[in-house]
């Protein structure tokens, strides 16, 4: 038997479209896919990514800010290190020291090995790049004190950081107290990217407003669920003349297992007439990827079959969505 190889985000939209009974034939979708990490096409760290997608291939349209995992498998399990990383990726420590050396987090990251961290990434080493939401939820729970050391388990900080969430803020504060993030383009690539800079400024100003965490918890959820939402409209194309690139988006991957980020998504999405298909029956982290991978090598063998009976070639499997 062959060797199907199927690529780990794209699994996760061909797990949620199967799911839902998603024909084989039906227009591309626009897969959100936040989780921890997967190998990317780029050879870095893929984790945060919008792809354009349907069973038999993906094209990637949108993406987090690819930040270093300084430590690697390290940088999963201690939280601090990922922040130590977006806050390097933003403003630098000089910048961090001059404007927030009155928070206890300067001291707290000062006495980390800031000199060994600095060079692994710079100079690329055991410092992968990762697009990784689930890395982002890190870093905020980090800053914020939920979760700084050390993880007992995978998403520990990310669980907590939803559990403290004060709901009073995220269903009733006005919306543009959510911390902002804004979408440029990624240099090199052209890629739309979700950039935190304004809500690491955001954040550390609450800290030295010494704003409840439970506060910040609603605010980063609310922010972020807002940032997703404009990458969709941004890239369906609906701003601009002519029909939108897609209608419907499927949302899988780990961090929507967070009821809050998925609830505030799905809410904000169908008020601006998306369709969106979730996981119900199906695990939304890497448990149902199977299922994905499944659909994707079934989708090839009929493309295959149909080929064959025609009596040409079928054409060799690539990394684009059917327009």
């Amino acid at each position: 038997m062959a060797l199907i190889e199927t690529q780990h985000h794209h699994a996760h939209i061909a797990a949620c479209l199967a799911e839902n009974g998603y024909a084989l034939d039906a227009p591309s979708v626009l897969g959100i896919v936040l989780d921890g990490l997967g190998f990317g096409d780029d050879g870095t760290i893929w984790g945060g990514e919008f792809l354009l997608a349907d069973y038999r291939g993906y094209e990637r349209r949108g993406t987090f800010k690819p930040v270093a995992m300084p430590g690697g498998a390290s940088a999963v399990r201690e939280p601090w290190r990922n922040l130590y990383a977006h806050l390097m990726a933003e403003m630098g420590w000089a910048q961090f020291a001059m404007n927030f050396n009155e928070l206890s987090l300067h001291a707290y990251l000062d006495a980390k090995p800031r000199a060994t961290l600095d060079a692994m990434i710079k100079n690329g080493v055991n410092a992968t790049l990762g697009s990784s939401c689930g890395r982002l939820f890190d870093a905020v729970a980090a800053a914020l004190g939920v979760c700084c050391d050390v993880q007992a388990y995978e998403g520990e900080a990310a669980a907590k950081l939803e559990a403290i969430v004060d709901e009073d803020t995220l269903l009733h504060e006005d919306e543009t107290l959510g911390y902002p993030l804004n979408i440029p383009n990624l240099r090199g690539y052209g890629l739309p990217y979700i950039e935190p800079l304004a809500m690491w400024n955001a954040i550390l100003g609450d800290l030295i407003l010494e704003t409840p965490v439970p506060v910040m918890a609603a605010r980063f959820h609310k922010g972020l669920a807002k940032a997703i939402v404009a990458m969709t409209r941004k890239l369906s194309g609906r701003d601009s003349a002519g029909e939108p690139l897609f209608t419907t988006v499927a949302l899988s991957g780990g961090c929507f297992q967070n009821r809050i980020l998925f609830e505030q998504v799905v809410r904000r999405l169908e008020a601006e007439d998306f369709t969106v298909l979730s996981h119900a029956r199906v695990p939304a982290n890497d448990g149902g990827l199977a299922l994905g991978q499944a659909a994707i090598g079934a989708a090839r063998a009929i493309d295959a079959n149909n080929a064959a009976r025609e009596g040409n070639t079928p054409c060799a499997s690539g990394s684009q969505a059917a327009s």
